[in-house]
């Protein structure tokens, strides 16, 4: 499970030439140029991560060629990781472990490509309004402010450079204001053709190398097994998908409950011991997690969204009667 956690916390991303176009004067329009932007521009770049204490530094190279996205992420801090992304189809490369994990790309969402490709339902959970201008990364921004209607979603502000949309700068808050993460472009070229070479991993994956197969078989919901008592507001069920757990150990059943901008994932496997299982609420981060057992499986819960949300959307997890 802590493998398959590695590839789905980590995997993916998103390519041609700028488009210039008049800055739109209303914020709604603004989140569909930035939704639009991470898919069809190409673009170079390096960005920071930062959460709490942890300051992580990430290299992007993003191109799209015949209306397929090609992508390839570097983390440049700590051990050495890379995401290597062709059309729909994602590779996490982990050299220290010598394994390389396949995934899809379908319905995630990583910087810049931080939206939803139609984002105008997000008015719906959140108040968004034009902030100021700004520079990030040496490009005038235009911000952009999300402020939750509810307990049960983070506050954003995006940055958006002005002539193409692409987004420069997320930062995440919670209510009180403080921050829980920030992505910010330090350097950044957009537009232009990318030299092929640079979306090609840089660690020869030769003999030794374990390929983990984390891509999931979809279901539809009434055959899942599982529900909510009570929906939790503003989210909804988007994609229900049985997932591989390795050798010996079955599969997961992983579904994502989604407002459009916040996901929450709920895992549910079979488990043994439940007295060797750390329960309850856990801070990793942007991320809140919650555990419990129920009929012999355990239920993780996890997403970045407040750990009052996670945590009841994960009490509300229930096996449908037969």
């Amino acid at each position: 499970m802590r493998l398959f956690a590695v590839a789905l916390g980590f995997c993916a991303l998103l390519a041609q030439g700028p488009a210039r176009a008049d800055a739109p004067s209303d914020p709604l329009s603004w989140l569909g140029r930035i939704a639009s932007a991470a898919q069809r521009l190409n673009y170079v770049g390096t960005f920071v991560y930062q959460s709490g204490g942890q300051v992580e530094t990430s290299r992007i190279v993003h191109r799209v060629e015949g209306g397929v996205e090609y992508e390839r992420l570097e983390v440049l801090d700590g051990s050495p990781r890379e995401v290597i992304r062709r059309g729909n189809e994602v590779h996490c490369v982990l050299p220290e472990r010598r394994t390389v994990i396949i995934d899809e790309a379908a319905g995630r969402r990583a910087f810049p490509a931080r939206l939803p490709g139609s984002p105008g339902g997000l008015a719906e959970h959140y108040r968004i309004r034009k902030g100021e201008v700004s520079r990030v990364a040496g490009y005038e921004a235009q911000s952009v402010v999300l402020e939750p209607r509810d307990n049960l979603r983070y506050g954003h502000v995006l940055w958006a450079e002005m002539q193409t949309g692409l987004l420069l700068k997320s930062r995440t808050v919670d209510a009180g204001g403080g921050l829980v993460e920030q992505f910010s472009f330090s350097d950044l070229q957009i537009g232009g053709e990318v030299d092929p070479a640079l979306l090609e991993s840089r660690f020869d994956q030769g003999e030794g190398w374990q390929v983990v197969n984390a891509r999931g078989n979809d279901l539809d919901e009434r055959d899942a097994g599982w529900s909510l008592a009570e929906p939790l507001p503003g989210y909804t069920l988007s994609s229900v998908m049985r997932r591989p757990l390795g050798r010996e150990r079955g599969e997961a059943l992983h579904m994502v409950f989604s407002d459009g901008l916040a996901a929450i994932s709920v895992f549910i496997e079979p488990v043994g011991d439940a007295s060797a299982i750390g329960l309850g609420p856990i801070s990793n981060g942007a991320i809140s997690i919650f555990k419990r057992t129920v009929n012999g499986h355990l239920v993780t819960t996890l997403g970045e969204a407040p750990e009052q949300a996670v945590r009841r959307l994960g009490e509300s997890v229930r096996a449908r009667e037969q």
